[in-house]
């Protein structure tokens, strides 16, 4: 009760509310793929390069979007023309130009703001989030979720089977980077929820939540959402009630969410299985009696 009197009484808490909200959603969605096409160091990459870009942001005054964006879809190429073009693998040139990237930023954050200022763009405030945050947040979540209805059987086809994706004339690298653009777009979006830091487990953990729960990918998006949306308003109330770091309660109430369904899901979760495991070893050791 005391939480809904403060949603209804203080202005910033709708738009904590709001925004976090639509990360958990858009988290959700892209992170669907993400999982699907065993891409979460990639994510991890993306959340973390968007840095300098921040920091030019700020520099020129400008909103952080921007750079934001930029930095990140530069790191996605990037990443991929040093993979392509060298003995180097893909994960190692994810390590190796993302920590350069990360590196940059916080040299550049360390000279333009206070370390206060950098921790709150590292590991987030939703609660100090701004009316052009918040309408920026939802402008890019719009634009996402718009975004993969209309490409979802192009994402469908070349996430499952890529061979089969060329066999159809799809054209996977061109999927490849605009699927990366939305990942971009959507840690830019997360920065003043979770921040840099936890953005990679929005974008993993309720993918992973729903991958457990689901075979069928349009259903594992919408519970991926849905556990998105939900880790977003528990961990808010989390965070007003207790006074605890609105970006780490979002991300430990979807960790939890997880634990749930790896250990009570009714095809995947532990105990299950081991309950089916134990019920199988006692119908062999019964026929052999027999």
């Amino acid at each position: 009760m005391e939480f809904i009197h403060a949603l209804l009484e203080y202005t910033f808490l709708q738009k904590a509310l709001l925004t976090s909200v639509m990360v958990g959603i858009i988290c959700g969605v892209i992170g669907c793929f993400i999982i699907l096409r065993g891409m979460a160091l990639m994510g991890d990459a993306i959340s973390h390069a968007v840095l300098p870009g921040v920091a030019i942001s700020y520099m020129l005054g400008i909103n952080f979007f921007f750079g934001a964006v930029l930095t990140g879809v530069l790191t996605a190429v990037g990443i991929g023309y040093v993979s392509q073009n060298s003995r180097i693998k893909n994960d190692a040139a994810i390590g190796i130009i993302f920590t350069a990237f990360f590196a940059i930023g916080i040299i550049l954050i360390s000279l333009v703001k206070s370390s206060t200022d950098l921790y709150h763009i590292l590991f987030g405030n939703v609660l100090a989030v701004r009316s052009s945050d918040m309408w920026i947040t939802l402008i890019i979540g719009i634009i996402i979720l718009a975004a993969v209805y209309a490409f979802y059987k192009e994402l469908l086809v070349s996430s499952f089977d890529p061979t089969m994706s060329a066999a159809y004339g799809l054209p996977n690298r061109l999927i490849h980077y605009f699927l990366m653009t939305l990942l971009t777009m959507v840690t830019v979006a997360s920065l003043q929820t979770v921040g840099v830091i936890l953005v990679v487990a929005m974008l993993i953990t309720p993918a992973a939540t729903a991958y457990l729960l689901t075979n069928r990918l349009s259903v594992m998006i919408f519970m991926s959402a849905a556990f998105g949306a939900i880790s977003a308003i528990l961990g808010l109330f989390l965070s007003l009630i207790y006074n605890l770091a609105s970006g780490a309660a979002i991300v430990l109430v979807s960790a939890f969410l997880f634990a749930l369904a790896f250990i009570f899901s009714p095809k995947q979760g532990v105990l299950f299985r081991t309950i089916r495991a134990r019920k199988a070893k006692s119908a062999i050791r019964d026929k052999s009696y027999s």
